[in-house]
């Protein structure tokens, strides 16, 4: 529920460094319980707190009244939330893996279920990037989904509309009406369900108490931030970095994991693995161990550096080869 250190909030300075850490959690059966530790590793994630439909990172007017027609991203649309989804008219908003795996289970769906409809719509301007390197791809998986994606949009088997804009979600009787706008032309969709699978940011409310050093984009760890940020960085390879990258003005305290790459959405479990690694071996004192990192990551075939000038042609590279 919440992290501070032991008898000091944020203010206080005095003696800080000698207090270890007060973490309350709470327990299945309600009970608020205290645990008191030497360091804390926060590697919570940020799949629990969903970026907003709406523009400019602000909810759409009307969002929060529309809950019973939003899904939350990756529902199990061939399994558990099925009812949900089977011949009706679904509307799937982002552009990432999340929305990539939901578009194609709704597709299977739809050829079970021939009265399902399903819309995706972008806020950028090509696909590209999601489409990905295919064969090119080093995590074949990967590469696999977004060629698979490709030919459906190619094949008729969903609607994919571009430079979307979501600014209004208005319930009526036969559905929710979306509305906002389509290349600065006025959008208009009604439909039965929509899947937010718009990316994730960290939960920082928790951390108020802890003196925190944040990149003022992406609200990664500051020096990790020039490394991940997507409206630079490029061909999917990040830097290995661990525990010093990691640190913060609170001894002892650390973010890993997907919550440590704040906004930015390239997070693999592989760079989480070694981050904690190095950490452990920190805290353990052995630093020459903390900072021999290995972390050799699976390039996505892709080089996406110019990620704010979507508008391109998709057969452009968007860098040079030698940056790749």
């Amino acid at each position: 529920m919440a992290v501070a250190r032991d008898g000091a909030d944020l203010t206080r300075s005095l003696g800080r460094a000698r207090r270890g850490y007060r973490v309350r959690t709470i327990n299945q059966d309600g009970r608020v319980e205290d645990v008191l530790a030497r360091a804390v590793i926060d590697a919570s994630g940020t799949f629990g707190n969903s970026n907003p439909l709406g523009v400019g990172g602000l909810p759409a007017v009307g969002e929060q009244d529309s809950n019973d027609f939003i899904s939350g991203p990756l529902p199990d649309v061939l399994g558990a939330d099925r009812a949900a989804f089977a011949g009706n008219r679904s509307l799937v908003v982002g552009m990432g893996h999340s929305a990539a795996n939901t578009l194609l289970a709704l597709i299977d769906l739809a050829a079970a279920e021939p009265a399902t409809q399903v819309t995706w719509v972008i806020r950028g301007g090509s696909a590209r990037r999601l489409f990905g390197g295919g064969e090119d791809d080093a995590l074949p998986a990967r590469g696999y989904l977004g060629t698979k994606l490709q030919q459906a949009v190619e094949n008729g088997q969903l609607t994919l509309v571009k430079r979307v804009s979501i600014e209004q979600l208005t319930p009526t009787s036969g559905g929710l009406l979306v509305t906002g706008t389509e290349r600065e032309e006025p959008f208009e969709l009604e439909v039965d369900v929509v899947v937010n699978a718009t990316g994730f940011r960290p939960d920082l409310e928790m951390l108020r108490e802890i003196r925190l050093d944040l990149d003022p984009v992406v609200e990664s760890p500051s020096g990790l931030g020039e490394l991940i940020d997507p409206n630079h960085h490029s061909c999917g390879t990040v830097s290995p970095h661990g525990e010093r990258l990691l640190r913060h003005p609170d001894d002892g305290f650390y973010l890993a994991g997907m919550k440590s790459y704040g906004r930015a959405p390239t997070f693999l479990l592989a760079t989480g693995y070694e981050q904690v690694r190095s950490i452990a071996a920190a805290l353990a004192g052995d630093q020459e161990a903390a900072d021999l990192v290995h972390l050799d990551l699976p390039e996505t075939g892709v080089c996406s550096r110019d990620l704010q000038d979507e508008d391109q042609s998709e057969t452009d590279s968007c860098c040079a080869p030698a940056t790749c």
